[in-house]
């Protein structure tokens, strides 16, 4: 019995339909990786490296190991300002309620670990002027004081900027989404405006 023409158009239709959707299916997966990919480098591309430990120098000096939290008792959280290390653990006990953890990527460092971090940035950067975009200076970055913390995802980053300032905690610089520091008049006029980077901050000109 042959097919009639409605039948194999219906067909040829059906199939036209599930391609597209294929298509469009794949488009948005491929989407979704590459705005996955940019967002966990962006988060990243100025964190400290991890080929610190090979050259001397270790946790002692704030290197955090993987999955560490602002509860954890590793010497980059423990060394931190002890206001703001109250602050982010009072802030992360409330983002949990949101299912959101507060990761650390760098917190205190030794000036040791500063300026290593700062002496990779020249070479990846190109210049002394192009790293101080991103790497203070041993006497004037406030990771060294422990007055400053660089979290680790973007769930917890997007959580702060818009909850952090009930906390004191203030994103500081535009280039940097993941740099907070404490801000106590925040908690009743907001968070001041940010430096586009570390470069108009009047502290880096020591």
């Amino acid at each position: 019995m042959s097919v009639s023409e409605p039948a194999r158009t219906a067909n040829r239709r059906t199939r036209l339909t599930v391609r597209a959707v294929l298509v469009v299916a794949n488009v948005a997966l491929v989407g979704l990786f590459v705005q996955q990919s940019l967002a966990s480098s962006s988060f990243s591309s100025a964190s400290p490296s991890s080929d610190s430990r090979h050259r001397g120098l270790g946790e002692a000096d704030g290197f955090v190991p993987d999955g560490v939290t602002v509860f954890d008792h590793v010497p980059a959280v423990a060394n931190l300002d002890p206001d703001l290390l109250s602050a982010l653990r009072k802030a992360a006990t409330d983002a949990a309620g949101n299912g959101v953890e507060f990761f650390v990527n760098s917190g205190w460092r030794s000036p040791e670990y500063q300026e290593q971090l700062l002496r990779e940035a020249v070479s990846k950067y190109g210049s002394k002027e192009e790293a101080a975009r991103w790497v203070a200076t041993p006497e004037t970055s406030p990771h060294v004081t422990g007055h400053a913390i660089d979290l680790g995802r973007a769930d917890a980053i997007a959580w702060l900027s818009k909850h952090g300032a009930a906390y004191g905690l203030c994103q500081i610089y535009k280039n940097e989404p993941w740099h907070y520091e404490l801000r106590p008049e925040a908690v009743d006029h907001g968070c001041p405006r940010m430096y586009a980077d570390p470069t108009h901050d009047p502290r880096m000109r020591k």
